[in-house]
């Protein structure tokens, strides 16, 4: 499931992403297949990174890629790179669970080279307003959501950096409701509700129907899960 679209999101051979939070690496499969890249992922679970090595395996066995990302553990608050090191960096549903935003932001903008591409999603406010009201624990839990996004006081913070705005849309509409069940049940994960609206959306994905991609992408301008906005980085002034 890409959240980023890559259409918008400019990558040429050669070029080096990061991927700030990778989680299990779907947008690093994304970057391969979008251009001839080297693709690092970074993030704080051992857990989801160990299972982002297989799936990527996997992946890349299945379709006789050679390329494999590169996967590290660390924290965004001290990226173990020099200066200017990344040609573009993701960072997808990443920010609502960082403590100190400052503070993960420089370090994006110190990696990130001037004239390079930044991409960040985070959760649309009215739909997430609705999961907290719905259940406490959906964001109480240990590595839940601490903040509920303000689209344009996001946008105020990104662009005091040398970045520029480039793009916007609207991302996974149609995983609202399923998010909605899920926090109405949040006790009861097993509810019939919550099992068969998941399997819609796995049947989704794998099938890609007309008619759910065409409401999917009706709804997403102004009901999808995510908010991505696209960025690019002004070069150093001669």
């Amino acid at each position: 499931m890409q959240t980023v679209d890559f259409n918008y999101f400019h990558l040429r051979d050669g070029d080096r992403v990061l991927d700030l939070g990778c989680g299990e690496g779907r947008h690093l499969i994304g970057a391969l297949l979008a251009a001839d890249v080297t693709a690092i992922g970074v993030d704080l679970s051992r857990e989801d990174l160990l299972s982002g090595a297989k799936k990527t395996d996997d992946w890349a066995l299945s379709v006789n890629e050679p390329r494999r990302p590169a996967l590290a553990q660390a924290s965004g608050y001290a990226l173990p790179f020099p200066d200017a090191a990344f040609d573009a960096v993701i960072c997808s549903e990443v920010l609502e669970h960082i403590p100190q935003l400052s503070r993960i932001l420089n370090e994006i903008n110190r990696v990130l080279r001037p004239g390079g591409h930044l991409v960040v999603s985070v959760p649309r406010r009215w739909p997430e307003r609705i999961c907290w009201w719905l259940s406490s624990d959906y964001h109480l839990q240990l590595g839940g959501h601490l903040r509920i996004f303000r689209i344009e006081k996001l946008k105020a913070m990104l662009e005091a950096f040398p970045l520029v705005f480039y793009h916007k849309h609207g991302a996974h509409a149609l995983h609202v409701p399923y998010w909605w069940l899920r926090c109405l049940f949040w006790r009861n994960p097993e509810s019939w509700w919550v099992k068969t609206y998941h399997r819609l959306l796995v049947w989704d994905l794998m099938k890609s129907p007309w008619l759910t991609r065409t409401i999917d992408r009706l709804c997403n301008p102004w009901m999808g899960k995510s908010v991505v906005l696209y960025y690019r980085k002004q070069e150093k002034a001669k």
